[in-house]
């Protein structure tokens, strides 16, 4: 599939483009380690459905790339929710359905919670994906830290070696772990990991599984973010969450709801893992749908922030 690219912030943004330019505007985010393949189908689906779908390369991926040679590599979920709102902003696409799933879900959770304004409505999967970073240091529950494996080996020089090493082995290891009942194949996870290739990837990855855990600074040119996401904001505009009930990595976020303060609602889908939009493109594309339909149903109203 061939991109187009915008300058947009720090980042000369790589993005598919799907639909005719007068559409609704649908902008969707992959996560990690995955790409912008995990919503072809998907996308086709909401171009059917008169969207105007738009799925970017997030930072150190594909052939997005940064501007200046010195900006820090930072993967911060600050970064990211800034990068997004450049996009739209660069794009001059004043409101949109926003959306994704792991890194990409994060991006769009907190532009609707600090930008609610930009947002139509909101589809997430794992729901309230923002960082509580001042308490990253609590304990989980075994299974769940066992699950965490792979955050605690970045924190290493070990794990970087290993990703610098091989990162198509730990991305594969990963996507059979996280998506158990998914039978990919070997050119379905091909196409994506020529993303990998980035040479941004590594720096960016590390990054911020650090970051989340405290472990290193962010970029100060995001700190005002990353102050404002230590509160815990909610989102108030319209959303569907969903979790999968196989997901190898969350366990699951029902007790997310009190984040949402608008109009919510969530769904667990039986078998499917933690690459919702890939594994469930029809069911991702309904979501979309109906978190747009509610938007209508509630009356939503745009407001200045």
């Amino acid at each position: 599939m061939s991109h187009k690219t915008v300058r947009a912030g720090a980042l000369d943004i790589a993005y598919l483009e799907r639909g005719p330019a007068d559409g609704w505007p649908c902008i969707m985010g992959h996560g990690f380690p995955y790409d912008v393949h995990t919503y072809a189908r998907s996308a086709e689906i909401l171009v059917g459905a008169g969207a105007r779908v738009i799925v970017p390369y997030l930072r150190g991926y594909g052939p997005t790339r940064f501007v200046e040679a010195g900006t820090p590599r930072s993967g911060e979920q600050a970064a990211l929710g800034a990068d997004l709102l450049a996009l739209m902003d660069a794009l001059g696409i004043a409101r949109a359905v926003v959306g994704g799933y792991d890194w990409g879900g994060r991006a769009a959770c907190i532009v609707s919670a600090l930008w609610p304004g930009r947002v139509i409505a909101l589809v997430s999967g794992n729901s309230y994906n923002i960082q509580n970073i001042p308490r990253s240091w609590e304990p989980r529950v075994p299974a769940e830290e066992a699950a965490l494996w792979y955050q605690y080996y970045f924190h290493s020089e070990r794990g970087r070696r290993g990703l610098e090493r091989d990162r198509r082995a730990v991305a594969w290891q990963l996507w059979q772990m996280w998506s158990p009942t998914w039978a990919f194949d070997e050119p379905t996870f091909a196409q994506s990991a020529a993303a990998f290739d980035n040479p941004d990837f590594v720096d960016v990855v590390i990054h911020s599984y650090r970051h989340r855990f405290g472990l290193v600074p962010g970029d100060p040119a995001y700190a005002n973010i990353e102050t404002r996401l230590v509160a815990q904001p909610p989102i108030t505009v319209p959303a569907v969450t969903i979790d999968g009930d196989s997901d190898g990595v969350d366990p699951g976020t029902a007790h997310h709801a009190h984040h949402f303060t608008g109009p919510h609602e969530h769904r667990v889908w039986q078998g499917a893992g933690h690459n919702l939009p890939q594994e469930r493109p029809e069911d991702w594309a309904a979501a979309v749908l109906d978190a747009r339909a509610m938007a209508e149903r509630a009356g939503w109203t745009f407001h200045s922030d």
